[in-house]
């Protein structure tokens, strides 16, 4: 770190006022009385204790004091040991004052020739309004969430942690990013928590803690990466842009998990009908995997969803540019198509106009089963409570795995990094 260059420490001066009263003399006494003492020692007087407040006002913040820890984790069979720090940083306002403080947790590789030009990844999850842990405890941490082979069958809370041994730490230090109003990154003024809750003032915000943890560590010379996860693909793109315009720090990739760049990718609606075409393979794996689908494409994975990507990009997408225009020939073989893809009734295609949300299928896959799908993991299932409709209303896989997460999350923060915090 460079506390030196970073940290500008109050100097404060002592200014002694004497004022003098007048004093009574005598009758007899010749001499004129003391005079008090000129305005303009008192003007000086106000000016030297405004100096005094100034300077204490000059103090830059310095978020909490990073608690420093030590691990290992086994990657490929190696053992790796690790710093962990956890801590925020400031988020300065023009006049040098916190607006913010953005809370991370950073594990760099111990024992490192040059751990100056190591690189370092940036990683936060989505949202947006998501804290880090997902991909902390669930993907790149040296720790993560202790679940079965098959990720299907979380235990009951609070669960517990274990190596993670698909860490990304034995190539690449790592800082877990809680944007603010996530984790225990906080606005300082709760009413103005709106300021950092758009697209560019999220970005910027990120931008300036990154700025500030690569100056405060020296790790400009390291190669530099961020990794997003869903709402996270538009901040790491923005990011990119950023940090050039912004810094001149040019990033050296870009990791997406699972990640959204365009919202009319995500949003179907009567005059978007993207969605329905990128969202179909993922509709034809998931029925594979439920058993939902024709004979010759359950015996081949692969091949089902190679024929539904095709048909995606393809036919259904001409089909449902035509509009009005499809005929009932047309409209026939689109919906005999659909069928053989998701596992859907033909009838129910029919009613959604050939247009399949994905909340739809979640909610219509398994009905005869009383289930609904996982928006997040189409393999984990749950019951509803209304099975009336087309749509969920709950979602099974965070249901359990989000109290999992958090329980581990905060028992992990306090009983091995340390880090004591009362935020929720």
């Amino acid at each position: 770190m460079v506390p030196a260059t970073m940290r500008i420490r109050p100097t404060f001066i002592a200014a002694a006022l004497t004022l003098a009263m007048p004093v009574c003399l005598s009758a007899e006494e010749t001499k004129p009385p003391t005079p008090a003492a000129p305005p303009a020692k008192k003007e000086e007087g106000k000016k030297e204790e405004a100096k005094k407040e100034e300077k204490k006002d000059d103090k830059k913040p310095d978020g909490d004091k990073p608690v420093v820890t030590s691990g290992k984790v086994t990657i490929g069979g190696k053992e790796i040991a690790y710093e962990a720090k956890a801590g925020t940083l400031p988020i300065l306002k023009p006049d040098g004052k916190p607006s913010a403080q953005v809370f991370y947790i950073a594990y760099t590789m111990k024992d490192v020739k040059d751990a100056g030009t190591r690189p370092v990844t940036f990683c936060f999850n989505g949202g947006p309004g998501s804290s880090s842990v997902w991909l902390h405890l669930g993907a790149f941490g040296p720790k993560r969430v202790d679940l079965p082979a098959d990720g299907l069958t979380p235990p009951l809370p609070p669960g517990g942690l274990v190596n993670n041994e698909f860490s990304l730490l034995d190539v690449t230090d790592l800082i877990f990013i809680d944007p603010v109003n996530t984790g225990f990154s906080r606005a300082e003024d709760p009413k103005a928590v709106g300021e950092f809750l758009g697209v560019q003032e999220d970005i910027q915000c990120v931008g300036e803690f990154m700025r500030l943890w690569v100056t405060r560590e020296q790790r400009w010379r390291s190669p530099k990466f961020v990794a997003g996860e869903s709402y996270g693909g538009i901040r790491g793109g923005g990011l990119a842009q950023h940090l050039q315009e912004r810094h001149r720090m040019y990033l050296n990739g870009v990791i997406i998990v699972s990640g959204l760049l365009d919202y009319a990718t995500l949003m179907s609606g009567p005059l978007n009908d993207t969605p329905y075409l990128v969202e179909l393979p993922a509709m034809t794996a998931s029925a594979h995997y439920h058993q939902k689908l024709p004979a010759d494409l359950q015996t081949d994975f692969k091949k089902a969803v190679a024929e539904s990507r095709a048909f995606a990009f393809g036919d259904y997408a001409a089909a449902l540019l035509k509009g009005s225009d499809l005929t009932q020939a047309e409209r026939e073989v689109v919906i005999k198509k659909l069928a053989r893809l998701t596992g859907l009734e033909p009838k129910l295609i029919e009613e959604q106009e050939l247009r399949i949300d994905s909340g739809v299928f979640r909610e219509m896959l398994l009905r005869k089963e009383k289930l609904v799908l996982g928006a997040y993991d189409a393999r984990v299932t749950g019951r509803d409570g209304d099975e009336s409709g087309h749509h969920p209303q709950i979602e099974p896989f965070m249901r359990v795995v989000g109290s999992i997460a958090a329980a581990s999350m905060n028992a992990y923060l306090r009983e091995e990094l340390k880090y004591e915090k009362d935020l929720p």
